[in-house]
């Protein structure tokens, strides 16, 4: 299984619970704004600590609330692809992008910065800084920022809420490649039935 999680969080004085099992490709948290599907994200990733539950990634305990264990976000080698993107402002797209290749162990990377470039056709972006993108190139640094982290797994906030609808279908390109080329397991968020029923393997329904 790729994604194994049964969890409840609380969030805003009440609680989200999420129990699903799923296998490889794209699991999908499908459902309205404001369900919770964006805390379950953030407990996966470490971010939010659930109140009770187990989440466990590729065979890979992240958090069980018998036993004690709670890995540290940096510890759980996921990337994250936020809703509101979080580029540095101030760095420039290439800087970006190697901001969490840096960090991460030579054992870890799964791409290199000129594979990533490529794979993501944003080469001509790499001098450029976060202001001047448009949304769709924005998500696709935003993307490539993750991809080189050396991510075993990748979460996916409603990652085309700032992409406009000509745009959308490249990036839904690149997330489809990312799940058959790279064969990353994804947790990915969205209210679109329309956008899950296209890229998600399982479909998880929250609220």
């Amino acid at each position: 299984m790729s994604f194994e999680v049964d969890i409840a969080v609380e969030r805003d004085e009440a609680s989200v619970t999420a129990a699903f099992s799923s296998g490889e490709g794209i699991t999908a948290l499908f459902g309205p704004s404001g369900a919770g599907k964006s805390s379950i994200l953030e407990a996966v990733a470490g971010l939010v600590r659930p109140k009770r539950g187990r989440i466990v990634v590729s065979g890979r305990t992240l958090f069980d609330g018998k036993e004690g264990t709670c890995l540290a976000p940096e510890g759980r080698a996921c990337g994250f692809v936020f809703q509101d993107l979080r580029l540095f402002p101030h760095r420039k797209v290439r800087d970006n992008l190697l901001f969490g290749h840096r960090l991460a162990s030579d054992d870890r990377h799964i791409l290199e910065l000129d594979d990533a470039v490529e794979f993501l056709g944003i080469g001509h972006l790499l001098g450029r800084m976060p202001r001047t993108l448009s949304g769709g190139e924005a998500q696709r640094v935003a993307i490539g920022r993750a991809l080189l982290s050396g991510p075993r797994f990748l979460l996916m906030d409603e990652p085309l809420s700032s992409v406009d609808a000509g745009r959308r279908d490249g990036i839904l390109s690149v997330i489809e490649r990312i799940r058959d080329e790279l064969r990353l397991p994804i947790l990915y968020v969205s209210h679109d039935r329309a956008e899950v029923e296209r890229l998600a393997d399982t479909i998880v329904p929250i609220g």
